[in-house]
């Protein structure tokens, strides 16, 4: 026999799955914050060549840019949240791409992750800016003249040697198909440094990977 749903609960089975998959997701209900830093030349050579990114003409000798600054719980993290602000202008996104290379990217940053820290647009952009401002980021790595291959934790131990107050367990290697591809760098609510959750802290289990050399 067909079961047959009457309205209410047909209304009932609409709203469940939104409202249970996204139960979490509630702007400015997070722990802390990851501030990801890619490494632009893997990025080019994997993305960006097929879509002619700007960012990835030869010249532009970008190294680490920053990918986005997440809210994050202690287990797993909140996405397109509500928000309560309203979303950046274009003039806005425009500005981030010094620091993010596209005001594409940080359209959506913002719509992924920013509408989930409870900040306006303008507020988000600039803990985005302060965050990756506070990182040192060794000139050795930024003007690699060819692409090289070394541990993960070499790389690892190049940004603690440049900052002081990251401790291992706050900086996360990621690599992709052999190659560096990103920083993961945890961050307290106001910034501050701090260890990653235990979802996070899951360096490149590879003995060695390729770092591009910036173009």
């Amino acid at each position: 026999m067909r079961s047959v749903l009457t309205p209410a609960l047909a209304l009932l089975a609409a709203l469940w799955m939104p409202v249970a998959a996204h139960s979490r997701d509630v702007a400015g209900r997070f722990d802390y914050y990851i501030l990801a830093l890619s490494w632009q030349p893997a990025w080019c050579s994997r993305t960006g060549d097929a879509r002619g990114a700007a960012e990835c003409a030869p010249g532009t000798g970008r190294g680490f840019t920053v990918h986005g600054l997440w809210p994050q719980n202690e287990e797993g993290w909140p996405e397109y949240c509500r928000s309560r602000h309203r979303d950046p202008s274009r003039r806005e996104t425009a500005a981030m791409a010094d620091v993010m290379g596209s005001a594409g990217l940080a359209w959506h940053q913002w719509q992924k992750h920013g509408r989930c820290s409870d900040l306006p647009a303008a507020g988000y952009f600039d803990a985005t800016r302060q965050a990756a401002g506070s990182i040192a980021i060794p000139e050795i790595l930024e003007r690699l003249p060819r692409d090289v291959s070394l541990p993960p934790l070499v790389i690892e131990q190049a940004i603690l040697e440049a900052n002081p107050m990251l401790e291992a367990d706050g900086v996360t290697v990621i690599c992709r198909d052999g190659a560096l591809t990103e920083l993961c760098i945890c961050l307290t609510r106001d910034l501050e440094p701090r260890r990653c959750a235990p979802d996070v802290r899951r360096d490149c289990g590879r003995a060695r990977i390729v770092m591009e050399a910036p173009r």
